[in-house]
């Protein structure tokens, strides 16, 4: 990803002095306090400070981050190399604002503390399997920093978890033409009780209404990456 599309320390200050302001606005937040989120998932899954959340796919993982980025906060992606600078601006995501780690190696776990250090909300894609033990330590450090993990992938210990149950393109099966809107049905799941559905709509992350089958209109059937 070009250096243009993540954020930039300012030159004509120094670097230490810039990260200290951002680890004392970090101190100054209470855990467990609401971080804002999109409108499609504001009522259904408020996040909060010092907690983790589980998604399955990156477009949920954008999602989630998006809100805390429209408000004004610092947000960073970690193991993510194939992050798509365009469809998270498209959702509202303030490049300037993002910090990006693409590849952090085998020391991902200090290079994700550090990020939580100093960032309200972070998006995780773990290189290997997560231990209890590890997923501990980095939840003490959320709550310390009061920050949002969103891991993409398997996360023990997490507030919730987003998993994609279909998704749609709504646009033309056959000949020209531009597909227009994506449709989801996504599952939040909490704790041991029934997951609760929810469908979304992409470019805005909207909460739109079941379609009845008999009047859906024709759709192009594809994943959500």
């Amino acid at each position: 990803m070009p250096a243009a599309s993540t954020a930039q320390l300012d030159p004509g200050r120094s670097v230490v002095e810039q990260l200290r302001e951002r680890v004392a606005a970090m101190e100054r937040r209470t855990t467990g306090e609401v971080v804002p989120t999109l409108a499609g998932l504001t009522d259904v899954l408020p996040l909060r400070a010092g907690s983790a959340y589980a998604v399955d796919s990156a477009s949920l993982a954008l999602a989630l981050a998006a809100g805390a980025s429209q408000a004004g906060a610092w947000v960073g992606f970690a193991g993510c190399p194939d992050f798509g600078a365009e469809a998270a601006a498209g959702l509202g995501i303030e490049l300037s604002r993002t910090v990006l780690v693409p590849d952090p190696g085998e020391h991902w776990v200090e290079v994700t503390a550090a990020l939580v250090d100093v960032l309200r909300v972070v998006v995780l894609r773990p290189p290997a399997s997560v231990s209890e033990k590890t997923a501990a330590v980095l939840g003490s450090r959320l709550r310390n920093r009061s920050a949002v993990l969103v891991v993409h992938g398997r996360w023990p210990r997490v507030e919730a978890r987003l998993s994609t149950v279909e998704s749609a393109w709504e646009g033309p099966t056959t000949g020209p033409g531009e597909l227009q809107e994506r449709r989801a049905g996504v599952l939040v799941h909490r704790g041991s009780r029934p997951p609760r559905r929810i469908d979304l709509s992409w470019p805005d992350v909207a909460r739109v209404d079941p379609v009845d089958p008999v009047e859906q209109q024709p759709v192009v059937r594809r994943a959500i990456g």
